[in-house]
Order: structure tokens, then C-alpha cells, then sequence
């Protein structure tokens, strides 16, 4: 039971490191200009894994990184659009942070096009990668923003304990 239990872990584990690195990579990419592609390749060669300072830093799971820069480099304008409908009427696309709208990104791809992830892990997920980034009110402005996404991309998980039947992957 123990050893399953661990291997949960280290599979949960290396999902969490992917979603960091997929936000890091998009923010990376706003801010240059760069392809889902180039900024793949990148964080292979050079960030994906390596130590940092001497800790050692979890191998994320290079698949679903992949998937959600590529998937978030497709599908930006759309994911853009529905992300700015669940903002307040005063606050413009554009005031949001850079890492604040890569976080919305990735987490919207994942909610729209991982229907096997539960709506509550991937918003806890992407939360969670709000608080590596901000100490403030941003995380609950990513909570807010993700659940309103959930509940119109996925009607009625939310409601039904959150995992509409699916085991978390």
C-alpha cells in the first residue's frame, strides 16, 4: 500500500513540476516572442530537471508540459476570450500580469481539453503555482477566474463532488 501510495506521489509530483514549467515557459514565451517549439526545446536542454542551487529538482512530466505549451500556443486567442468573459467589467486582459495570464492560460487549456483531470485537481493544481509566484490576492483571483471556467466548460462537475466520476491523472 505504501510503495502504491509513493508512486502516486512521484506521478502527482512530477505533473505539478510539468505545469510550473509549462507556466514558466509561457511567460518566458509572451515575453520573447518565442514558439511553443523553441521554448520546448529550451526548457529541455536547459531547465527541465536540473538542479537549482544545489536542491534537487523534480523531473517534470515532459508530455504533459509539451502538450500544454503546444496546446496553449494553439489555442490562445480562444483560451484568451474565455479567461477575459470571467474578468470584472473594470479589469482589462491587458492589467493582468504576464505569469498571471500564463498560469490562466495553462490551467484553461488543461480544463478544456484534459476532461480526465477533475476540474478541482487542475484548479487546485494551477493555484498552487499562483502562490509559488504571488503572496497577495492572486491566487484567489486564479481560483475564481478557473472555477467560473470550470463550471462552463464542464457543467456540472463542480457540483457533482468535483470529480464527475473520473480519477485524477
Amino acid at each position: 500500500m505504501n510503495a502504491a501510495r509513493a508512486r502516486r506521489g512521484a506521478a502527482s509530483a512530477k505533473l505539478g513540476a510539468a505545469r510550473l514549467a509549462a507556466v514558466q515557459a509561457l511567460y518566458q514565451g509572451e515575453l520573447r516572442g518565442a514558439s511553443a517549439d523553441e521554448l520546448i526545446a529550451e526548457f529541455r536542454r536547459h531547465r527541465l530537471g536540473q538542479d537549482i542551487d544545489g536542491a534537487t529538482a523534480i523531473k517534470p512530466d515532459d508530455e504533459l508540459f509539451a502538450e500544454v505549451v503546444r496546446g496553449v500556443e494553439a489555442r490562445r486567442h480562444a483560451l484568451d476570450v474565455a479567461i477575459k468573459e470571467r474578468l470584472p467589467a473594470n479589469w482589462p486582459f491587458e492589467r493582468l500580469e504576464v505569469i498571471l495570464r500564463a498560469i490562466l492560460r495553462a490551467a484553461a487549456f488543461e480544463l478544456e481539453s484534459h476532461l480526465s483531470t477533475p476540474a478541482r485537481a487542475v484548479i487546485n493544481e494551477y493555484v498552487e503555482v499562483g502562490h509559488a509566484f504571488f503572496s497577495g490576492g492572486e491566487p484567489k483571483m486564479i481560483n475564481g477566474i478557473l472555477d467560473a471556467l470550470a463550471r462552463r466548460l464542464r457543467p456540472g462537475e463542480l457540483e457533482r463532488g468535483g470529480d464527475g466520476g473520473r480519477q485524477a491523472s
